[in-house]
């Protein structure tokens, strides 16, 4: 695991830039685009307010960057709650980003429909090649949730699908999200986590013993290098 613990959350952001930008120019200096699929939440809204404002904005060859979303709520895209509105809010919109190259999930449509359309976006990017994603950006809830894999649900343990989506009663709505297999299958993830709150679910996924069933983020296990962690204080108090 490659663990980065920062100041606060401000600090964190920043550094998560810079290594976002050498990441994107290491890669492009081999191949001709740049894959990554982006988070929700209040952590990652720094960071692409960062992105979208100088010095990072001119070091990024926007056009050759593709974008997906690691997971949605079911609320249309005008709906501040949904995760591709915020990343257009606050960085896609003041960016030079081919908008042909943004896919966004799809939540106008039926669940299973959107699922279907998504997968189909997915396997025309990745199948026959060496690796999904170059990057998926990945954030933790206090229950120790990553993308939309909640404790208790059987999407957690999905193998035979890259999306899923299924009816979170917690929060009252569908949630469609990518799976483990094609997470695993990226060429990098890195997660972005601050707060206290935030803490304990740090430790047991980090230091705990292996159940999923209540730490559904243990089963995101790249295959190709371990796992960026990007903590400020607060969220990693706990580790040893």
């Amino acid at each position: 695991m490659h663990r980065f613990i920062a100041a606060n959350s401000d600090v964190l952001s920043d550094q998560a830039a810079r290594w976002l930008v050498t990441q994107i120019r290491a890669t492009l200096a081999k191949q001709d685009r740049y894959t990554i699929a982006l988070s929700g939440g209040s952590t990652p809204k720094k960071l692409f307010k960062l992105l979208a404002a100088e010095p990072y904005r001119s070091q990024i060859h926007w056009r050759k960057l593709h974008f997906f979303w690691g997971d949605e709520r079911f609320v249309p895209f005008a709906d501040e709650k949904n995760n591709a509105h915020m990343a257009f809010h606050e960085l896609l919109d003041r960016v030079p980003v081919n908008k042909e190259q943004v896919h966004i999930m799809r939540t106008d449509l039926e669940p299973a429909a959107a699922v279907t359309d998504y997968e189909n976006i997915l396997h025309r990017y990745f199948d026959d090649q060496p690796h999904t994603f170059d990057l998926v950006m990945l954030g933790l809830g206090d229950n120790s949730h990553t993308l939309s894999l909640f404790p208790g649900y059987p999407v957690t343990y999905i193998t035979d699908k890259w999306v899923d989506a299924f009816y979170l009663k917690e929060q009252e709505m569908y949630r469609i999200t990518l799976t483990a297999p094609v997470v695993n299958k990226a060429a990098k993830v890195a997660y972005l986590v601050s707060g206290a709150d935030k803490a304990p679910a740090v430790k047991e996924i980090l230091e705990g013993k292996y159940d999923p069933d209540h730490h559904p983020a243990q089963v995101i296990r790249p295959e190709l290098d371990k796992p960026y962690w990007f903590l400020d204080k607060a969220a990693a108090a706990l580790l040893k």
